[in-house]
């Protein structure tokens, strides 16, 4: 029997001195999200809901773009967001680039929340965007944004300032 090809992933790891409720604060909030993404999620995190995300000004809206998970302090899943020509304009994109990521199905992102036991300040943030595309090129990409991403997240949370990028 024929068998699927194996969907493309991206897991990245990481533990933050915080509380899952200040992570998932973090995670939703537009004057967190602000700073550390610039970027800012216009929803009301109900599983089902849709999305509108607003990136450096640019607002992308599209029905696919839709709160899968959500459940504060533990877990949240959404799908990733279109490549509109404007968002494409803004990150510099080119049109092939932009063809090819169009062509793929639509993404999803999970954030996971796990409290280090014996700590009442340290949980473990892990992520993982996973697409159906074998050898996705929207993973290869995002394989290089979410590391500085994740690391100016962190900072934000332990230190009060994201990292300059």
């Amino acid at each position: 029997m024929p068998t699927s090809p194996a969907p493309s992933q991206f897991v990245y790891r990481t533990w933050i001195r915080t509380t899952p409720e200040r992570l998932w604060q973090a995670l939703t909030m537009p004057e967190f999200t602000r700073q550390y993404w610039n970027t800012e999620f216009i929803t009301d995190w109900q599983p089902g809901s849709p999305m509108t995300w607003i990136y450096d000004g640019t607002r992308i809206d599209d029905p696919a773009q839709k709160v899968l998970e959500a459940e504060p302090g533990k877990r949240l899943a959404f799908t990733w967001h279109t490549f509109s020509p404007e968002f494409a304009a803004a990150v510099g994109l080119d049109g092939e680039m932009r063809a090819t990521l169009l062509a793929e199905p639509r993404s999803v992102v999970t954030f996971e929340i796990l409290p280090v036991e014996g700590t009442a300040d340290l949980v473990q943030l892990v992520v993982t965007h996973t697409s159906e595309a074998p050898d996705s090129a929207l993973i290869g990409m995002i394989a290089e944004g979410w590391p500085p991403l994740l690391s100016s997240l962190k900072s934000l949370l332990e230190t009060g300032a994201p990292l300059a990028m």
